[in-house]
């Protein structure tokens, strides 16, 4: 199947860059450009913080603004990167609308996912990036076009889209559980995956009635 079943009659622009996607290249620019004029200000507020962090306190707001700053460049550039390459279809098949209640689905599940993680294992220390909702994306785009080909970038690789979601999502279960990755919010990665398949499977049971 190519065509997923949650595809609306209306369809975005065909453009580059579609609507959602560019406004969403447009806001996390302009706060990466504030991270690097007020720092400190802006992560203490806006950072997902841990509910028993000494360094800031936690917001609930947080839970969605987390996902629009960044750590680094090389960060924020691969994000948005990824967002592009999966997310520039998915846009097109979806609509906008659709297409940004999904990624905010996955930018906030992850996040919920990621405070828990992070309180109970008494971190302490904040998270930030798209992360969460890019890899929603990249599994909404693996289930939308399954038998699609990807090149990856390291190592460069031709894989299906399909086995490249599997991959992805084994890797974070990996790094998640044995913590070989330090730094880096796995468990926020599935569970962008996991909220983003949940929402997916929703839509598409209330397509068939």
């Amino acid at each position: 199947m190519n065509q997923p079943s949650y595809r609306p009659r209306r369809r975005t622009n065909r453009g580059p860059i579609p609507d959602v996607i560019l406004v969403l290249f447009v806001i996390n620019g302009l706060v990466f450009v504030a991270q690097g004029m007020l720092g400190r200000v802006v992560e203490s507020h806006f950072a997902l913080w841990p509910l028993n962090s000494i360094y800031a306190d936690f917001y609930p707001w947080q839970l969605v603004t987390y996902g629009f700053l960044h750590g680094d460049l090389t960060h924020i550039f691969f994000n948005m990167f990824m967002l592009w390459m999966f997310g520039r279809e998915l846009e097109i098949v979806m609509g906008s609308r659709r297409f940004l209640t999904y990624y905010m689905t996955c930018v906030i599940g992850a996040g919920m996912i990621q405070l828990v993680v992070a309180t109970m294992g008494g971190s302490g220390y904040p998270t930030v990036g798209a992360s969460g909702g890019v890899f929603g994306i990249l599994l909404a785009f693996g289930m939308a076009f399954p038998n699609r080909m990807i090149l990856l970038l390291i190592p460069p690789i031709p894989m299906k889209a399909k086995y490249l979601v599997v991959l992805a999502g084994g890797m974070e279960l990996y790094f998640g559980i044995s913590g070989a990755r330090p730094g880096i919010a796995s468990f926020a990665h599935l569970g962008g995956m996991l909220f983003g398949f949940l929402l997916l499977l929703h839509w598409r049971r209330n397509a068939r009635r």
